[in-house]
């Protein structure tokens, strides 16, 4: 027997659902399987689904729908006209380079007079702060125009103001109560602004703030814009969607200087990037820079048009990645150790370990500790706290990573008297706060998680799209599929359940048998599986018996040949248990049944199920439902199958629909 790892949420689907879904095909020339996704995650009517698929720049907003935008265009183009000097002011991740880097082309194309400045995530920490800005007075700057940050700076911005120094925010975070008093504020989240759609990146922002500027929309630049969107986890939809579609072509067939350097160094094939490429490939090279150095390199790099410069600097980056790589694993290490011992302890006096998990330590870099979070989760589905100790002045700054059904912003402003700062949002948050309140801050948020989770809150849940059949994977629903993306944060990569498939064939691959491939399906028509870190499960696994599945549908190319190719994730196996047929199923059945034409009840359900491979449980099913079909009658010890009988689907057998239902129940948790 193999138990799924994780909760499996089927998403709900209706009568309603399937007309939507067969409006959509039919309309669109799409295959069942691509209309009944996009109908699942919102894009229910012609319209909106064409403009899912093939929205571009025609779907722009106008960027003077955002609050504050006027202002802020007549404050840069005053001085511009003035001569006055600007300066950038980003931030140090991927999100915060990257809009520096788009502002630092556009004002260079406009030929302003300007810098950028991005604060030391070590020696300054995040966002504007009180030297920066004095520095920026001594320099003559008279405009600061911030992107990535600035929405929580009431107090610094009111500084710059007695300097002299005018202030433009750009963000998009979430705005507090007390919004800066600067000369303008872009952000789509502050309340009375009209802008419709409030998932732009800090660099999406900057993008809006550049299309005004320039009167057109710079898609020039829009490889910088999708890193930044892809890196923020921002939701791949409206706007985002299109900008990231609109980067990743630029990266593949016209890429930067820049682009072109990170690739090589970091072993990045432009020609077949995807949204996954980028947040895996490069971002984390950007990253690296403000994580370990500062990330003005990331800027340097970003901004050149100067190869022997991009190379060099993308190859620092690499270094610097490959670092970070090694301070990650070495902190990872330290702090599951802790965790360990405070879980043994926990044992020893036969409590409960603690409901979140949180850890502090001397000397580890909070460059990384968001990292190191995130990793920790994984392991153990706990929210996760890590903090960096400072030894002289005994302040921790920490990151935080959650699970679902456990709000960190929530918790954090639960206990706000015991932190020095704090932000974020439900699934991740950073704070500060004195070493010597951590056991009470600790105690504090594992009491607010007892209160909030529920028992099946600390399982992790694996949500799944639909069920889709082997039948159905084919190359050309994979093509169709590919429509959909780019896929990221608010629109995933598909997750398909192949109920019950049949397992034709299984063996381990890969040094020292460590993955598993299978085979599923009959006949001419199989689907190839693989499981990474899956080859242990190969020995459980039977030929013939049935499945289910869990994964992604891609194309595998070998050898010049195109396959479908199933990407597992998880999957149950009970060779014990009785699985709900298929339609396919019943109708083999009942060919049997019309052979026979009339055979004696005893007897008949063990021949049946020896024939067909299916359970004697399964075969009883069957036969009740065949029956209250009016197929065959059973009395007096015979079976007889009807002559030609009325076609009627199986749905309207109430014993089939009662059976299909707690079986659905027994397997599956409720709609998401």
């Amino acid at each position: 027997m193999i138990q799924r790892k994780t909760r499996w949420a089927l998403a709900s689907w209706s009568e309603v659902d399937e007309q939507k879904a067969s409006n959509l095909a039919s309309n669109l020339s799409l295959r069942p399987l691509v209309a009944k996704l996009l109908v699942k995650r919102g894009f229910d009517n012609v319209e909106a689904a064409e403009r899912f698929l093939r929205g571009g720049v025609e779907h722009f907003h106008d960027p003077y729908l955002l609050r504050g935008m006027k202002e802020a265009v007549e404050r840069i183009k005053q001085a511009a006209e003035n001569d006055e000097k600007i300066r950038i002011y980003g931030d140090y991740d991927a999100d915060g380079v990257s809009s520096t880097s788009l502002l630092v082309h556009v004002f260079r194309s406009l030929n302003y007079k300007f810098d950028y400045y991005i604060p030391h995530r070590a020696l300054e920490g995040y966002g504007l702060n009180k030297n920066a800005i004095k520095l920026a007075a001594d320099e003559g700057i008279s405009l600061i125009v911030t992107v990535d940050t600035g929405i929580s700076a009431a107090e610094e911005i009111a500084y710059a103001g007695e300097l002299g120094i005018d202030v433009v925010v750009t963000d998009h975070h979430e705005p507090p109560e007390q919004i800066p008093s600067a000369c303008a504020v872009v952000n789509p989240k502050q309340n009375n602004c009209d802008y419709p759609f409030k998932g732009l990146a800090g660099v999406g922002v900057a993008f809006k703030l550049a299309h005004a500027l320039l009167e057109r929309p710079p898609l020039e630049w829009a490889d910088i814009v999708s890193l930044g969107t892809i890196a923020d986890l921002m939701p791949l939809k409206d706007e985002n969607r299109i900008l990231v579609r609109y980067g990743l072509e630029r990266l593949k067939n016209k890429p930067s200087v820049g682009f072109r350097a990170l690739a090589e160094a970091g072993g990045i094939e432009l020609d077949t990037i995807t949204s996954t490429g980028v947040a895996f490939g490069m971002a984390p090279r950007i990253n690296a820079a403000g994580r370990l150095d500062h990330a003005k390199r990331g800027v340097e790099l970003l901004t050149t048009d100067d190869y022997d410069n991009a190379i060099l600097a993308a190859i620092s980056l690499d270094s610097l990645n490959k670092e970070r790589q090694r301070v990650v694993e070495s902190i990872v290490k330290e702090a599951e150790q802790l965790w360990q011992e405070k879980v043994a302890e926990a044992e020893a006096i036969g409590i409960a370990s603690p409901p979140v998990i949180v850890l502090a330590g001397e000397g580890w870099n909070v460059g990384v500790i968001g990292i190191v979070a995130s990793k920790l989760l994984e392991r153990n589905y706990k929210p996760v706290i890590i903090l960096g100790i400072d030894v002289e002045t005994g302040m921790c700054k920490g990151s935080a990573r959650s699970i679902d059904g456990f709000d960190l912003h929530a918790a954090l402003t639960a206990c706000d008297e015991l932190l020095d700062h704090y932000g974020g949002h439900q699934a991740a948050a950073g704070m500060s706060l004195h070493r010597d309140r951590l056991p009470e801050f600790e105690q504090r948020l594992g009491k607010l998680a007892d209160e909030w989770l529920s028992e099946e809150d600390w399982i992790p849940k694996t949500a799944v799209d639909l069920l889709c059949s082997v039948n159905e994977a084919t190359l050309e629903t994979i093509t169709e599929l590919s429509q959909l993306e780019p896929f990221g944060m608010g629109n995933p990569s598909p997750r398909l359940l192949f109920q019950h498939a049949e397992l034709a064939d299984r063996r381990t691959i890969g040094k020292e048998s460590k993955h598993l491939k299978l085979s599923l399906g009959s006949g001419r028509r199989l689907l190839d599986g693989i499981g990474f870190s899956m080859g242990m499960l190969a020995a459980g696994l039977q030929p013939g018996s049935k499945i289910d599945v869990i994964g992604e549908l891609s194309v595998n190319e070998w050898n010049g040949q195109r396959k479908p190719q199933l990407q597992l994730h998880d999957m149950h196996y009970d060779p014990a248990a009785a699985l709900f047929p298929e339609r396919e199923d019943f109708g083999k059945v009942y060919q049997q049944l019309k052979l026979l034409g009339e055979a004696q009840l005893a007897g008949l359900n063990e021949r049946l199920s020896k024939q067909s491979g299916l359970s004697l449980v399964t075969v009883d099913l069957m036969l009740d439902v065949f029956e209250e079909l009016q197929f065959i009658e059973r009395s007096n010890g015979l079976m007889i199958a009807a002559t030609s009988p009325q076609k009627r689907d199986l749905t309207t057998s109430e014993r089939y629909r009662e059976a299909k239902a707690k079986y659905e129940a027994s397997q599956y948790t409720a709609s998401y």
